[in-house]
């Protein structure tokens, strides 16, 4: 649902957040994480900017660009051993550049914050505490299991639980999922192109793509 190119400023009520790669500035750790599976296997390692070419939803197939095949394992053993290594360092991760000024923004302003997530429901909330910005949100949803589906069922229950204003609210992401979960559920979109998707891959969902949340924060007025 693009976003009128001559509106300087939002006026939303209500955002729905991305964590991995939106707040959670990740990405070296999901590249390093992978690299050590890949290496196992003796398959090319990934760049960063080959990470950001190849990352998808649903993660299966993310894996299988990475070079994974699937008929020698089952998708379930990589998976499980990228978890088990993401989550023992998960909290080296530092929170984006402004990601604490830009959720104490909207707080001032009253707007509704939550959080939807495709990271495992205990770990997210573990994450989110671990870096004790867990109270600026109303809501934190993430997904039942490992495996990082789809988010666009838990996002239509949010809306539905949260009574959202689809018109007043928009979802702010860091990949073309976001997107696709936000049109979905027929709410607005901005994405971030500091995350773990390229800025030319983000710019071809035709919304609003900025480069930084500092950049949201001048934005947003």
């Amino acid at each position: 649902m693009p976003m009128p190119e001559n509106q300087k400023n939002f006026c939303y009520k209500n955002i729905i957040w991305d964590w991995n790669g939106t707040l959670l500035n990740d990405l070296d750790l999901c590249v390093g994480t992978i690299n050590i599976l890949l290496a196992d296997r003796k398959l090319p390692l990934l760049t960063n900017g080959r990470y950001k070419e190849v990352f998808s939803f649903p993660v299966k197939q993310y894996y299988e660009k990475a070079g994974f095949d699937f008929t020698k394992e089952d998708f379930a053993i990589p998976a499980r051993e990228f978890i088990e290594k993401y989550n023992a360092k998960v909290n080296n991760c530092n929170l984006h550049f402004t990601a604490n000024a830009v959720l104490e923004k909207f707080r001032i302003k009253k707007v509704r914050q939550f959080v939807l997530s495709a990271m495992k429901q205990d770990m997210l909330e573990a994450t989110i505490r671990y870096h004790r910005i867990f109270d600026y949100f109303e809501k934190i949803t993430g997904l039942d299991d490992h495996y990082a589906v789809s988010k666009i069922e838990l996002g239509i229950l949010l809306l539905k639980e949260s009574r959202l204003n689809k018109n007043e609210t928009c979802i702010i992401g860091d990949t073309l999922h976001d997107y696709e979960v936000a049109e979905e559920l027929g709410v607005d979109c901005i994405l971030i192109a500091d995350g773990h998707q390229s800025k030319d891959r983000l710019l071809t969902s035709g919304v609003k793509v900025l480069n930084s949340l500092e950049e949201l924060a001048l934005y947003s007025g």
